[in-house]
Order: C-alpha cells, then sequence, then structure tokens
C-alpha cells in the first residue's frame, strides 16, 4: 500500500523554522502520511523544532536536496560527500530514514556535453561510500532523475537505474518524477515497469508543476506502469505554489502557479488517492 506524501513547496517558497513548521502543520491537516522536507542548507535547520512540529502534526518526513554548485560531485566528491553526510546529520536529529532528490549533481550545473563514463564513474564510487554510511544510520538514499535542461547527468530512469545497480547498495533506490518524464521518457508506462526493482520514490508532478491533473503528463499510463510494476512504495505530491529565488533559476520557473496552496494540497491528494485506488494501488 503506497503512502502519501506532499513536497513542502506546496505551501512554502523558502524553508526555515517558521516557514517549514508551518508546511508541516499544512500537510497534516490536509491529510498527508508524510512532508518531503528540502533539507537544502543543513548548517541552518532547525531539527530539533522541525521534529517537534511533526509531532503535533502526527506525520512523518522524508527529506529531498540538491547539491550546492561547489558540491557538483562528478567535480567535488569529497565536497558532495561531507555534504549529503552533513544533511545525515541533521536527519538523524529528525528521525527522518529517507533521502532523495538531486544526490549526485548540483541542479543548472551544464558542461555542454553528455555525461562521461568517468562522470558516472565518480558518482558511482562516491556514491558507494555514502550509502555505506546511510545504512550505519539506517537512512535509505534515492537518486533522482531531472530534466536535460537541469542536469546532463541522469535524465531517464534507465541511466539512473543503472548507476544504482552498479553501486550494488540495498539502500540505495530509485526516485522518479512524472515532470521530468513528460520532458525525457519515450511514454511512462514501459520506463516505470523496467525500473520496478529499484523504485520506490516518484514525485506526482505535472507538466506545468501546477494541480496535477490539469497539463499534459499521462496519467493512465502512469497509474498503470506503477500498477504493473507492483509498487508499494511513496506517492508524492510535488506542485509549487512558491518557489525560493535560487531553485527558480536552476528549474527556470518563471510563472506564478495556476492554483493556491490549499487547492493545490487539497484536490491533489484526492487525485493521488483515486489513481491508487482505481489501479489497485491501495
Amino acid at each position: 500500500m503506497p503512502r502519501y506524501g506532499a513536497h513542502a513547496f506546496v505551501w512554502i517558497g523558502e524553508w526555515n523554522t517558521e516557514s517549514g513548521n508551518h508546511a508541516i502543520a499544512q500537510a497534516g491537516a490536509t491529510g498527508f502520511d508524510f512532508i518531503e522536507i528540502p533539507l537544502l542548507k543543513p548548517a541552518e535547520f532547525d531539527a530539533k523544532s522541525h521534529r517537534e512540529a511533526l509531532q503535533k502534526a502526527g506525520i512523518g518526513a522524508t527529506c529531498s536536496l540538491v547539491l550546492p554548485r561547489d558540491s557538483h560531485m562528478p567535480d567535488q566528491p569529497e565536497k558532495a560527500r561531507d555534504f549529503l553526510i552533513s544533511a545525515m546529520d541533521k536527519m538523524e536529529e529528525l528521525g527522518s530514514t529517507y533521502l532523495g532528490g538531486c544526490i549526485a549533481y548540483s541542479l543548472g550545473t551544464l558542461t555542454g556535453a553528455p555525461p562521461t563514463q568517468a562522470e558516472r564513474q565518480t558518482v558511482i564510487d562516491t556514491l558507494k561510500d555514502v550509502a555505506a554510511e546511510a545504512r550505519k544510520r539506517g537512512i535509505t538514499l534515492a537518486l533522482e532523475a531531472c530534466n536535460r535542461y537541469e542536469t546532463y547527468l541522469y535524465n531517464t530512469l534507465s541511466d539512473t537505474r543503472d548507476t544504482i545497480l552498479a553501486v550494488g547498495a540495498d539502500n540505495l533506490k530509485l526516485h522518479a518524477d512524472t515532470y521530468h518524464m513528460n520532458i525525457e521518457e519515450e511514454g511512462f508506462y514501459t520506463p516505470l515497469v523496467n525500473a520496478a526493482d529499484v523504485l520506490d520514490y516518484i514525485h506526482m508532478s505535472e507538466s506545468h508543476r501546477g494541480l496535477v491533473g490539469t497539463g499534459t503528463v499521462n496519467w493512465d499510463q502512469v497509474w498503470q506502469g506503477l500498477a504493473d510494476a507492483n509498487f508499494t512504495g511513496s506517492l508524492v505530491l510535488e506542485s509549487f505554489a512558491a518557489i525560493n529565488p535560487a531553485l527558480a533559476a536552476a528549474t527556470c520557473l518563471w510563472r506564478p502557479p495556476n492554483q493556491p496552496p490549499a487547492v493545490l494540497a487539497g484536490e491533489g491528494l484526492a487525485f493521488l488517492k483515486t489513481g491508487a485506488e482505481k489501479y489497485h494501488l491501495s
């Protein structure tokens, strides 16, 4: 049975102690099982306060991040490792055991060329080390595939799966995202089914990042693919009501959302539950 989560950017554009606790409360009030916390600045993360907010809301938390520009893993593997370790330190204080997102690269870092074998091997070697450290802490990692305009390193589920299998760690999974799939994949069904052995986390995100079900994502293919992949992981609503300037620049989000947070969250959760029930995921 899937768990239902929502990215904090459904409600807020910048994570700090006050706004983060607001998003946690909203996620709980809407009925989500957990909130996905953007752990972009571990040094400023108020884990104690957020842990208390999660307990009050009665929900759990996963975390996601983007490596800083000066810690792009193919170029700076040690800096990348240190950043990920600092994030896991905060996760332990928070009580979270799942870290997904762009854990191997910085968004917006482009070389003007496809990834080289050496670059991917550096990622594989570094993630082996990080996954071993994560295992000691009871943390699962997930590597996300993003579109070509945000990264050159991992664009398809297939390429991302290859690296996950090369790392060979049972606590490293695949993080899919329907927004990115809508750009990069030849349909939704086959890539999801082919990645079934490592897939357990998916951002359910519309083609325009707004209200799910109102864009060009082929949701019937998505749901059928998840059903035939025997997906039992996390379904995570990712709609952006607001976004911080740094991430807006990296993701090229220049327009305001098409609905307010309450609509994105409430109708979004209903959309996820309806699809999961119709395709017998739950």
